[in-house]
Order: structure tokens, then C-alpha cells, then sequence
């Protein structure tokens, strides 16, 4: 199969599809890889790297397209993109259709095959592509928001872990999946006083007994949300619906009941956001103010950190690629049920149930 690694065109989208260890995997299963010129530079990985390990390098982006089989992403096509598309083409990314009904429209057009990284699911329930940068997402969410509260920054001017004599900032974290987890230990680890919130009582007991004694579990339900709010000086929403819009858990005359200079963190932005108040900002331009709250809610917040990122994501995705290509998508898919849970769009029908749903009124 032919392989194609575009480069990223997202604001400020500085990971890549593949690194050259994959690129080697790849080759060694006997397929053809182009790398778009520069693609893998935000990541650390030049030119040369992937050349080394047999990798075709092409100028442009329209070239990758135009010769792939399979296109190996790692944020969903924005518009310049869509035309580039072909019909058939494998494109094998995040795609987090139910945020952009534009997208979806497009792929739909475009009649390719469209495997979504986030909704490739194992038995348990759990997302393995989605996992590592749900993990870099929630760690970075509190670095972010520390950083936001500073008073420079039209934050509350509150140093997350407190010093001898004064107490510690408080954060709240709404949904205890990776995110939240991740979350919690980098907020407890500065020495904040933290409280996660879930609905899944079974979640709750379980991290009531591994997190640090500095991380307070709550059941989450509206009532319980507006007291917390009024209290907490960072908020960190963190809530997935697999495949489908996060809830709006904070509406807009909720921020009315926050302090001046309190900081939310939507790492939820990708699915439409867990805050009424959330629309997506870049890392050029990541924060705006909505009644004295502070909104950082950057769409692509792993970017930020391509090596570790880029690194993180192919560990995980490397094993898929290699499947599909040996096997083609659909028998791939029939073995893998895992894989299979990924599609979303097939040659212009929507196949993943809740996507089907996402843009009723």
C-alpha cells in the first residue's frame, strides 16, 4: 500500500502522523511511504530522518494526496484540505465529527473511507488511541491553567500550590477519565487542593483510593457543580462522550457565580466543548474573557508539545497502520473489532451510531 504523511496546516499543529520508526516499520512490511517536505520539523524529525528509513519526501501537500492510498493524519482536514481527498482514500486520524457538522458534510462528499483515532475502542471500553493525548491534554491543562491565573493574565493572581502560611489554590476537575486523572495528579502534585467530579460512583471509589489525599472525589450533578464553582479558582472540564457533543455542564449565568479571575480550561473543546461559554481558540491566540472568567480553550492542546506528543500518539497508532496496510481497511476491520469501532464514514454513509445523531435539533 501506499502511505502518505502530510504535513500538519492546523494552527499552530506541530506533531506529525508518523515518526521514522514508523516509517521503518512500515518499509519492513514491504509498503511505500511519502512524507510531505518539513512535515515531521515541529516534531524534531527532519528530512534526512525519514530518508533514511526509505521514506519518499514530496514538496507538497497536494502531491501526498494525490499519490496515497492511505493518508496518516493527525488532526481531522480542514477546508483547503477536503479537495485534496479522493474517493476511496483511507484517511486514518482524529477527526471528532459531532464538533464540526461542516467536516462531516465534506467527508461525506468526498466518499472516503474515514477511520476516527478517537473512537477506536477496546473491549473494556477504553479508547487506546485517544488515551495518550488525553494524558498529555490533562497534565497540560493544569500547567495552562497555573499559568492563566496569574494576575498579568487577568487571572486571580493564585499560585496553584500555596506557600508556608497560605493555603493552596483549589481546582476543580469536572469527569474522571484520563483527562481528569492526569489532571489531578499534575494539580495534587503542585500542591493544589483538588476536587474531581464524576457521575460513576465506581470511578469515584477507585481514585478515592490511588489519588493522593490532597484529591477530594464528588458526585457530579448540577446542584453540586454550582456550589463548587463559587469556590474554586481553576475549573477543568474533561468530559467525553464517545463519538458524540460533550454536555454543558457550566452555563453561561454560571460564570456569574465564579470569582473574578477564576480560570476554565474546555479540554473538551474537540467534542463542542463541556462549557456553554466554550469556542475553540489556537495556541496563537488561546484565551478570551466571558464575565471576568478566563476561557483557555485550545482545540489541539497536545501540539504544543509535538515531540512528546508525536511520539506518544505513533506508539499507539503504529500497530493499526501496519494492519490496515497489510490487509486492506475493510479485512483489517473484520479481524480488528477494535479497529472497526473507528469507522465512521464509508464512501459517503455515516456508519458510527452517534455520529448519526450529533446534528439532529
Amino acid at each position: 500500500m501506499i502511505i502518505g504523511i502530510p504535513k500538519e496546516i492546523k494552527n499552530n499543529e506541530n506533531r506529525v502522523g508518523m515518526t521514522p520508526a514508523g516509517v521503518f516499520a512500515l518499509k519492513k512490511n514491504n509498503h511505500t511511504v511519502y512524507v510531505q517536505s518539513t512535515a515531521g520539523e515541529g516534531s524534531g524529525f527532519l528530512d534526512k530522518d525519514y530518508e533514511e528509513v526509505g521514506a519518499i519526501i514530496l514538496p507538497t501537500i497536494e502531491e501526498v494526496y494525490a499519490i496515497s492510498d492511505m493518508i496518516v493524519k493527525v488532526k481531522e482536514p480542514i477546508a483547503s484540505e477536503y479537495d485534496l481527498i479522493k474517493e476511496d482514500q483511507i484517511l486514518f486520524t482524529y477527526f471528532h465529527f459531532a464538533s464540526s457538522e461542516e467536516l462531516t458534510k465534506a467527508m461525506i462528499r468526498r466518499k472516503a473511507i474515514c477511520i476516527a483515532y478517537e473512537t477506536v475502542e477496546d473491549e473494556d471500553g477504553t479508547l487506546p488511541l485517544l488515551t495518550p493525548m488525553s494524558e498529555v491534554a490533562g497534565r497540560m491543562a493544569i500547567q495552562q491553567g497555573a499559568k492563566y491565573l496569574e494576575k498579568p493574565i487577568k487571572g486571580r493572581g493564585i499560585l496553584l500550590g500555596g506557600v508556608p502560611g497560605v493555603a493552596p489554590g483549589k481546582v476543580l476537575i469536572l469527569g474522571a477519565g484520563v483527562v481528569g486523572v492526569q489532571a489531578a495528579k499534575m494539580a495534587a502534585g503542585l500542591g493544589a487542593s483538588v476536587t474531581i467530579m464524576d457521575i460513576n460512583m465506581k470511578r469515584l471509589r477507585y481514585l478515592n483510593d490511588v489519588l493522593p489525599n490532597n484529591v477530594i472525589t464528588a458526585f457530579s450533578n448540577e446542584y453540586s457543580i454550582r456550589q463548587h464553582i463559587k469556590t474554586h479558582d481553576l475549573i477543568i472540564g474533561g468530559v467525553l462522550v464517545k463519538g458524540g457533543k460533550a454536555p454543558k455542564l457550566i452555563t453561561r449565568d454560571m460564570l456569574k457565580e465564579m470569582k473574578p479571575g477564576t480560570v476554565i480550561v474546555d479540554v473538551a473543546v474537540d467534542q463542542g466543548g463541556c462549557f456553554e461559554t466554550t469556542k475553540p481558540t489556537t495556541h496563537e491566540d488561546p484565551t478570551y474573557i466571558i464575565d471576568d472568567v478566563v476561557h483557555y480553550c485550545v482545540a489541539n492542546m497536545p501540539g504544543a508539545v509535538p515531540y512528546t506528543s508525536t511520539l506518544a500518539l505513533t506508539n499507539v497508532t503504529l500497530n493499526y497502520v501496519v494492519k490496515i496496510a497489510n490487509l486492506g481497511w475493510r479485512e483489517a476491520c473484520n479481524r480488528d473489532k477494535t479497529l472497526e469501532k473507528g469507522l465512521n464514514i464509508i464512501k459517503g454513509e455515516v456508519v458510527y451510531e452517534e455520529l448519526l445523531h450529533a446534528f439532529e435539533s
